[in-house]
């Protein structure tokens, strides 16, 4: 079955998320949720090409919720109270997080057996917990007493790691020796995670391999976090949290936390220290002294604008640390986002 993804109605309220993708390549739980669709039709046997349907793009699906799509029911679902729960803003990202990771958990180990965990390890509630083929996990200590585990194919675990679950570690991904992770936290593909993180959330192949605290945030891909980088996520006043929202162009609230919401391609130097509720655009170069500004535009380098030909030339060679290359569409993506 072929999915139309159709996101026109979230594009800009999901910002700096969708600035490089339809909001169905979001991450929340341990998959996309184009690739919750897909796992779902495929355990349904609804994985018939010649058949195709248009889904709302921003909805994060369950074995329910397509079911009912399906049989064209949804309107009984009307309530995020009976199953439907949908991103509307950057920051449902992680405020849904833990939820989605116990879905994912449910859906992607029914009926299977995880690889062993060695005995090297300190495990509460060992039956919450799966590792898949290839991963690495030795001397660490997990409690997943507070919701699921989940360490995906060829992952480390590098020894000293304490995790506290609802907790994914993505394929390929590594978490540094000494980590402190709460839950609900994820770790894309092929990123690091590292020092203290709690309640965030990492999309692909991107960094916060080093001490220093990431709480209620999200990174989009291809981001880097300097040694000793921290947010912070709740005021000093305890008052709520206002994150400027593109859609609207004002500042909106975002619930009692929220700490950093960094676009793809975005970097940001050692020691780094970001406001609470601070959004950060693509493709920018964080560095200055202080404390940088609550909504740092895209194509920022420190406090000038990015040349474009500098833009390419520095994801490039971040890409070339994992062994990946910057595409011509990519290219053509970030040339018509610049000239705008």
């Amino acid at each position: 079955m072929n999915i139309f993804f159709d996101d026109t109605e979230v594009t800009k309220s999901l910002y700096p998320f969708t600035a490089v993708r339809n909001a169905a390549d979001i991450r929340v739980g341990i998959f996309t949720i184009r690739e919750k669709w897909n796992i779902l039709l495929t355990k349904m046997g609804k994985q018939d090409n010649s058949k195709s349907i248009t889904v709302n793009a921003a909805v994060i699906p369950t074995k329910k919720y397509v079911q009912a799509f399906l049989n064209d029911t949804v309107q009984d679902l009307a309530d995020e109270a009976t199953g439907i729960k949908m991103l509307k803003h950057p920051w449902d990202i992680f405020h849904l997080n833990d939820w989605a990771i116990r879905e994912d958990f449910a859906l992607i180990t029914e009926g299977r057996v995880s690889a062993k965990i060695s005995a090297s390890n300190k495990i509460t509630v060992p039956e919450n917990i799966f590792i898949e083929e290839g991963a690495r996990m030795e001397h660490c200590i997990i409690n997943a007493a507070t919701g699921p585990v989940y360490i995906g194919k060829n992952a480390e675990v590098m020894e000293g790691c304490i995790i506290r679950g609802p907790f994914a570690l993505c394929e390929g991904a590594v978490l540094k020796m000494g980590a402190k992770v709460y839950g609900a936290s994820t770790i894309g593909p092929y990123s690091i995670g590292g020092g203290e993180i709690k309640n965030s959330v990492l999309f692909a192949y991107s960094n916060k391999a080093h001490d220093g605290y990431l709480g209620d945030s999200v990174l989009g891909e291809w981001c880097n976090l300097g040694a000793g980088t921290s947010n912070s996520n709740i005021k000093n006043t305890a008052a709520t949290v206002r994150v400027w929202h593109n859609q609207t162009k004002s500042f909106l609230p975002a619930g009692l936390k929220c700490g950093l919401l960094m676009g793809d391609y975005s970097r940001a130097a050692i020691n780094t220290s970001f406001n609470t509720g601070t959004v950060v655009g693509i493709c920018c170069n964080i560095f200055a002294e202080g404390f940088p500004p609550k909504l740092v535009n895209d194509f920022t380098w420190g406090k000038e604008r990015y040349t474009f030909e500098k833009v390419l030339e520095d994801i490039s060679n971040w890409k070339k640390l994992k062994n990946k290359t910057l595409t011509q569409k990519e290219r053509d993506i970030l040339k018509t986002l610049y000239n705008q």
